[in-house]
């Protein structure tokens, strides 16, 4: 059956042919997303919903989301979206963050000439009949110096119009290193020092625990006398109220804010100062960047439901469309890895050790990693997968470490899984085979080659004669094939394992056969995804 997907937003005729060209069953509800008990009631009947501003996807709209897979916001911004709780149910919250950055990023300097010139109150007085030549003295950009707080994809291409200008650009930003910037001629600089120098001030930072009100009064206080601010990124930046005081003192000369602590905006502190440029929130409102924004999500989207690739996920590591290719059956053994030890393990985890060797560390090993712990958690959250399984280990203070290193063995790459409780470790090692398919090579530090099935059936005991007979036999008077049957020992008279495929799960009662014989220290039977 065809994945289904809910628009309930305003999206291009493109956008919604893209989901149909690739066999994607689209419903197109734009206004849907203003009606909030109709969308509860349907949600559920989707595995992708598509989205801009004005549908709220809440904690409560995705309770009743029961199918849906993935959440898709053409724009950057997702504050209308609650991704604890998306995680929580695993669904993958996506945005398109580079479909408007150009627009976004020519919107701030626009914000910023319109500040230097005051263009918007001359362009009123002018309108009014008056001719207020000597009132409206600017400055020029030509010389002054930028502060750019956030180098990243927009902040950078602000900096790289600024130097067009021939502003001197200085830049705060904690993961810009000083290499790439003297490679994009801006000079790197602690906020203190970007706040005593910068003519003229820009955001492009998203709003975190770390930013928010990053241009605190006290910050503010710290600016050079003259100063006008750009906010063009996101609102809560900016203490508004002490911004409002200081251009009421003249310590600040002016203000452009695109974004606003509470929007929509109909009072703020800002409103009605002299020299305060304000728009409702049109940086990424051009035709170009909602077209653009507009394809993309649908494209993420239908990559995601038909191939498995994860582009641009606020949630969850990103695996492209070529990684997902390479990667399907190494994420495919992560899984069953977890899902082996999580069957095993009945006592709380404390931590999980992952171990990458050869071809298989050089893969995307965020994305693998969550492929493990979501196979480890699967038996006490049936629900868990890839998105909401870190989620449920945090919250249970799982501590998770990976380790990779080079071609150690005989084998091209391996991964080995490690969990550690309060009582034992419990490790198990796979690989991926040239055919694509997983194997088990090691439980327990013995080394075996174990196909892995549907249906499978562990067990333990001492090195001795009948063990397989006593299995065959068992297993064989009460129906169930054996379709592969592999066995290893630590050493001679030691201890031994036994990993069986089988065609049919293993019930309770043949499990008490079994372990009735004396003969087995534990008998575990195991189920894996297909």
């Amino acid at each position: 059956m065809a994945p289904k997907v809910l628009i309930s937003d305003k999206l291009s005729a493109a956008a919604v042919q893209i989901f149909k060209d690739r066999g994607i069953d689209v419903d197109f509800q734009p206004d849907l997303g203003k009606d909030k008990e109709k969308l509860a009631e349907i949600i559920g009947n989707y595995d992708g919903l598509a989205i801009r501003s004005a549908t709220k996807a809440t904690a409560a709209l995705i309770e009743k989301a029961d199918n849906l897979k993935v959440i898709g916001r053409a724009g950057i911004g997702t504050d209308n979206v609650d991704k604890e709780a998306a995680s929580k149910k695993g669904i993958i919250v996506m945005n398109t963050p580079f479909g408007n950055m150009i627009t976004t990023a020519e919107h701030a300097i626009a914000m910023m000439f319109a500040v230097a010139r005051q263009i918007p109150e001359a362009s009123a007085s002018t309108h009014a009949g008056k001719w207020e030549k000597s009132k409206f003295m600017g400055v020029e950009l030509t010389g002054k110096t930028l502060g750019v707080i956030g180098a990243g994809n927009i902040g950078g291409i602000v900096c790289d119009r600024a130097l067009g200008l021939k502003m001197k650009v200085i830049a705060f930003d904690p993961y810009l290193g000083k290499e790439k910037a003297a490679k994009m001629g801006v000079e790197k600089v602690e906020l203190d020092e970007l706040l005593t120098r910068a003519d003229f001030i820009t955001l492009h930072v998203p709003l975190t625990d770390g930013t928010r009100n990053i241009l605190s009064r006290e910050n503010l206080a710290k600016t050079k006398k003259g100063v006008r601010i750009i906010n063009c990124a996101r609102g809560g930046l900016v203490d508004e109220a002490a911004l409002a005081e200081m251009i009421k003192s003249g310590h600040v000369a002016g203000a452009a804010f695109d974004v606003f602590s509470e929007e929509p905006a109909t009072e703020n502190p800002l409103f009605g100062l002299p020299n305060v440029v304000c728009t409702p929130h049109l940086g990424a409102a051009t035709t170009e960047a909602q077209e653009n924004v507009a394809l993309q999500v649908a494209d993420q989207m239908a990559n995601y439901l038909l191939t498995g690739a994860v582009e641009n996920a606020l949630n969850m590591p990103s695996v492209t469309a070529e990684e997902a290719k390479v990667m399907g059956p190494w994420l495919s053994l992560a899984g069953h890895l977890g899902a082996f030890i999580g069957q095993l393990t009945d006592e709380p985890v404390k931590a999980i050790n992952i171990l990458y060797d050869g071809v298989v560390s050089e893969m995307n090993l965020a994305a693998l990693n969550c492929g493990v712990v979501a196979g480890i958690m699967k038996k006490s959250n049936p629900d868990v997968n890839m998105v909401s399984a870190p989620v449920v280990a945090k919250e249970r203070g799982i501590q998770i470490s990976t380790t990779n290193q080079d071609k150690s063995g005989a084998f091209e790459g391996y991964v080995k899984v490690t969990v550690v409780t309060d009582k034992r470790e419990r490790s198990i090692a796979g690989t991926v085979f040239s055919d694509g398919k997983p194997r088990f090579i090691q439980i327990k530090g013995i080394n075996i080659d174990a196909e892995v099935g549907e249906h499978m059936l562990y067990t333990t005991n001492e090195d001795v004669p009948g063990i397989i007979g006593k299995l065959g036999g068992i297993l064989g008077d009460n129906g169930v094939n054996i379709a592969n049957f592999t066995l290893g020992r630590a050493k001679t008279g030691g201890e031994a394992i036994a990993l069986l495929y089988v065609d049919e799960a293993i019930d309770d009662s043949l499990v008490a056969k079994l372990k009735d014989t004396g003969m087995f220290q534990q008998v575990k039977p195991l189920d894996f995804d297909a």
